[in-house]
């Protein structure tokens, strides 16, 4: 019976072992305290635009701005978005990725501040434009370009989509649980102190500058293994590569000047590419434009207000139904992550993806509540899981060297492209045709599944490198 028993406690170990393996915990564990504490500045950044996301739209609108000019408010965010995070992200790896990430958080508390102070429109829009303000209640600012290189530069390949999957998970988490403590801290404050609704907007915006000043600590505690350089070792060697080199051509080229006597030059724009990356990234940035241009069309800023006029729905369900809806993808996650180990990065996005956009365009159709919310519902329950498998596909097809500045500019073509959407929203909102901009988004969308299928489901899980990489990781 001992035998049996001793015999019985590893195959329980061993099954518990599967399980944390296959939902990536381990991995988390497992990892530094740098990714550690990379995935919570995600969840914290994610709890800001969750809440603040979920009153943007109604809070414009309460000070007296209409539908046209409240689109146009979201576009020149996304605009400004695109300059900034565009030079941020382009020379992170030179400034340092620390620094950067101090600085975009200082940019998110400033604006906290000025929307919590003021409620002229003009006033608003420079500290949308100028800081960082998330009109969709996802990713906006230099933060994700940043922080998906650096995972990627602390990650084993092998491990990488279960680091990537927490870090999406742990994001839409946070999205969620912002979005139902704002919201019921409205409902209740309005309802139990009779405060009058921007007042109780501005104290949500006064917390998303506090959680900007949180997301500062955070980055002050990374440590130097962050950054896109060569690691030194005990003796003096370095390690592995410097992200930050050019070419081995353009490092010849160096040399020889060096021997020369004429010391390089130093370059802060200069981010070379291969020719056979050319092709890859044209079609990541069309593709990308399509989707995200289809994600502008039909943010959260702009659903939330559609549910909330179409339905007469209070603040505190609201928060309900989008707290739901945002629980329901960060689930949905994990199996993205367990589904990509077998079937590939590429194929999990499209196969996992396609259905959301088909609840998408339904979701305006219903005259009902229940029908839309089902629609809702079942639209999130599909709708992330290709976050994780397309962070981690891009983490591997592209060079380490080049990989901040391109998933930077990757991000900028994908801001850009969305920058225009909020405001073809808001036109058709103010002629009463929300709902068609919805419709238009799920047809798109499902345009960028297809064209992702086939342009690289031959590619899924092929490495592109530079020599020396594998010390690195």
């Amino acid at each position: 019976m001992r035998t049996s028993s001793s015999q019985a406690e590893p195959c329980r170990d061993g099954y518990l072992a599967h399980i944390l393996r296959e939902l990536g915990l381990l991995t988390v564990f497992q990892s530094s305290s740098d990714v550690k504490l990379l995935i919570a500045q995600r969840f914290v950044r994610l709890f800001a635009y969750g809440g603040s996301t979920l009153i943007l739209a109604s809070y414009l609108s309460a000070l007296g701005i209409s539908d046209d000019r409240i689109g146009l408010f979201m576009t020149l965010t996304l605009v400004g978005d695109v300059v900034i995070s565009f030079f941020l992200t382009l020379f992170a790896d030179k400034m340092g990725r620390k620094a950067v990430l101090v600085l975009g958080s200082g940019l998110m508390a400033a604006s906290g501040v000025v929307f919590g102070l003021f409620g002229d429109f003009w006033v608003l829009l420079l500290a949308a434009v100028f800081g960082v303000i998330s009109p969709s209640g996802n990713e906006i600012g230099p933060f994700r370009a940043v922080e998906e290189s650096t995972l990627a530069h602390l990650t084993p390949d092998e491990v990488l989509p279960d680091i990537f999957a927490w870090y999406s998970l742990l994001g839409t988490g946070g999205t969620a649980l912002g979005i139902m403590t704002c919201g019921w801290a409205i409902h209740l404050l309005r309802e139990l102190k009779g405060w009058e609704f921007t007042a109780t907007c501005r104290m949500v915006y006064f917390l998303y500058a506090a959680l900007g000043g949180l997301k500062v600590l955070f980055t002050l505690g990374l440590s130097g293994e962050v950054e896109a350089v060569a690691r030194q070792a005990p003796g003096g060697e370095q390690q592995g590569v410097d992200e930050t080199q050019p070419l081995l051509a353009e490092q010849s080229l160096s040399s020889v000047q060096a021997q020369h006597g004429n010391p390089p030059k130093k370059s802060w724009f200069r981010v070379s590419l291969d020719r056979d990356l050319v092709p890859l990234i044209t079609k990541l940035f069309v593709l990308f434009a399509v989707d995200s241009f289809a994600s502008g069309l039909a943010s959260m800023s702009w659903m939330t207000y559609f549910f909330r006029n179409k339905f007469s729905l209070p603040e505190g369900n609201l928060a309900s139904i989008f707290f739901t809806t945002s629980i329901i993808c960060s689930i949905s996650m994990l199996v993205a992550s367990s589904i990509s180990k077998r079937i590939g990065n590429v194929k999990t996005m499209v196969f996992t993806h396609f259905p959301s956009t088909i609840f998408l365009s339904l979701i305006p159709l219903p005259t009902t509540l229940l029908p839309s919310l089902t629609f809702l519902i079942l639209r999130a329950s599909t709708q992330s899981m290709d976050v994780a498998p397309r962070s981690a596909f891009l983490a591997t097809a592209l060079p380490a060297d080049k990989r901040t500045a391109i998933m930077g500019a990757v991000n900028v073509v994908k801001t850009a492209s969305q920058s225009v959407a909020p405001f073809i929203t808001g036109v058709l909102g103010a002629r009463g045709h929300l709902g068609v901009a919805f419709c238009v988004a799920g047809g798109l969308k499902g345009v960028y599944d297809l064209g992702m299928l086939v342009c690289f489901a031959g590619r899924d899980g092929k490495r592109t490198r530079v020599d020396g990489e594998e010390g690195q990781a």
